[in-house]
């Protein structure tokens, strides 16, 4: 790599800490091409993003950003694994590394805060922001749906009275 691809890089690396709201360290050394492009896809569906990056240009890229605790993480055949919603990267991380015993989760961070295996662990347990969102217009739609039909019931049962009077009336007529 050359000097100006290097300072690419750590400028590309750095954008990203700076942006994303969680970053997950592993190690990866014996996982095979497809295992590593199965990860990959698996964290493109999840809207999450692997890099593999020399550990000296990204402890460079991490000066000055939130994430800069996971430093001492790069050490070895390190990946990272980022993402903009704070559940995706981590939940593929763990599902990951409980199919393949050789990626190993060595820890991350949210924002400022550092975690540790367990924390990523625990953070990959929380439903995604997806989930969340349609959780809360499910809890906002169910006493809508409650309201419409306490509100046309009534209207319904009038309907049904006026049909009755309409119908024995037709009866006497005939």
């Amino acid at each position: 790599m050359d000097r100006a691809a290097k300072s690419e890089l750590v400028t590309a690396l750095g954008e990203v800490f700076k942006t994303t709201k969680v970053v997950v360290v592993a190690h990866y050394s014996g996982l095979t091409v497809g295992q590593m492009q199965s990860l990959r896809r698996q964290m493109k569906q999840a809207g999450a993003s692997v890099k593999v990056a020399k550990n000296r240009l990204a402890k460079i890229a991490l000066e000055g950003s939130d994430v800069a605790s996971i430093a001492p993480l790069l050490k070895g055949p390190a990946l990272i694994a980022y993402s903009g919603d704070p559940v995706a990267a981590p939940k593929v991380a763990v599902d990951f590394a409980k199919t393949n015993e050789r990626f190993i989760i060595l820890g991350g961070a949210m924002g400022t805060t550092t975690l540790d295996p367990n924390g990523v662990k625990a953070l990959a347990a929380l439903p995604s922001l997806d989930e969340l969102r349609a959780k809360i217009v499910g809890l906002i739609q169910a006493p809508a749906t409650k309201i419409a039909q306490v509100v046309n019931a009534p209207a319904a049962k009038v309907a049904r009275v006026v049909q009755a009077y309409a119908s024995k009336a037709e009866s006497a007529a005939a």
